[in-house]
């Protein structure tokens, strides 16, 4: 039980990191976007290519800080990631959705985004192959930190649990404390009337793009970096970052937090409890109650 909730809350820290940007982007553009996760590859696998090519240009950067299998090569790469992914999102947006938006319903960019999804799928698969991939080796043979045979917890997954709290509490920090946060937040809740008031929408919604693609970046990096790499990574966190995203409440940064965790927890619970295979519906089964009995979400506006 006590490693189910470990391994439920190191999930949902990375869940949270990818369902944050989804609130933003879904309150902000009106819209559903189901290439959305696909982010979480993207960021994954530029990581793996800077890291491959900074260790086998720099070697002594391949060499990992103890105890963690994270080498100098990876931590620059996820960094490289984190900004090339951000980009990618805004390019996505600027020759896709930005056109659909201006010309089109809402409903036709919840179609494209699964034609986006397919693609950026296809194109990984195309470049990489299906195959499971490692950022390192040494994942495999990872030190244990534990004082109990049945609870395991590798130095890594520390890691990974507190640099995505870290990433959070960033940006709650540019959210609350800066200008540009309190722009983010009124574009967020009134367009029209922040534009009014001298913002600039277009600049605000590149830089939620950018942020939300630079923190999908970390997540698919940070859940790599503990796990196996495959092509389907953003297929595997489609309905988990939904289904976190609907738990807070569309808009809620703080919900889309709470809801990462109580989706990865409560998944983690069900692979110990349900038969092997049920598990996975867990995200659409949490998805089903939220939409039943609090639609808003958590921390989400009634609009009724």
């Amino acid at each position: 039980m006590i490693q189910s909730l470990l391994d439920g809350v190191l999930t949902g820290a990375i869940i949270s990191l990818g369902a944050i940007g989804l609130t933003l982007i879904m309150h902000m553009l009106r819209f559903a976007n189901f290439s959305y996760s696909e982010l979480l590859a993207i960021g994954a696998y530029s990581a793996l290519v800077f890291d491959t090519l900074f260790s086998t240009l720099v070697p002594v950067l391949d060499n990992a800080f103890a105890p963690l299998t994270l080498s100098g090569a990876l931590a620059l790469a996820m960094v490289i990631a984190m900004v090339l992914t951000g980009l990618s999102a805004l390019i996505i947006d600027r020759l896709v959705f930005r056109r659909i938006r201006q010309n089109a319903d809402p409903l036709s960019m919840v179609f494209a985004s699964f034609g986006v999804a397919l693609v950026i799928r296809n194109v990984i698969i195309l470049i990489f192959g299906h195959h499971a991939q490692l950022y390192s080796q040494e994942i495999a043979r990872a030190h244990v930190l534990s004082f109990d045979p049945l609870i395991l917890i590798k130095p890594d997954q520390v890691f990974v649990l507190a640099l995505a709290l870290v990433l959070m509490f960033a940006l709650h920090l540019i959210l609350t404390r800066t200008t540009f946060g309190f722009a983010i937040r009124a574009v967020a809740e009134n367009p029209t009337l922040a534009q009014v008031a001298g913002v600039r929408l277009s600049t605000v919604i590149a830089a939620v793009w950018i942020i939300a693609g630079s923190l999908s970046a970390a997540a698919g990096t940070l859940y790599a970096l503990t796990n196996q790499l495959n092509p389907m990574i953003g297929h595997v966190f489609l309905l988990p970052v939904f289904a976190a995203t609907i738990v807070g409440g569309i808009g809620s940064v703080y919900g889309a937090v709470l809801g990462g965790f109580i989706v990865g927890i409560a998944s983690g619970l069900a692979l110990m409890l349900l038969p092997a295979g049920y598990a996975p519906a867990m995200p659409f089964l949490i998805i089903l109650a939220v939409l039943i009995l609090r639609p808003q979400g958590l921390f989400g506006e009634d609009n009724r």
